[in-house]
């Protein structure tokens, strides 16, 4: 019985911390691209000066 609440909990745990990266990828994917539209903005910008 306690070795299958560990097992679970051990699972549990990793399906969390692979699901958790999984977020921060996609999160750091987002700020790149918000990133990107401020560069083009400033590139257009200077262009006009």
């Amino acid at each position: 019985m306690f070795r299958t609440i560990v097992a679970a909990l051990l699972i549990l745990s990793a399906l969390g911390i692979i699901a958790g990266c999984n977020t921060i990828a996609g999160l750091g994917k987002d700020l790149e691209r918000g990133g990107e539209v401020v560069q083009d903005a400033a590139k257009k910008v200077q262009k006009k000066l």
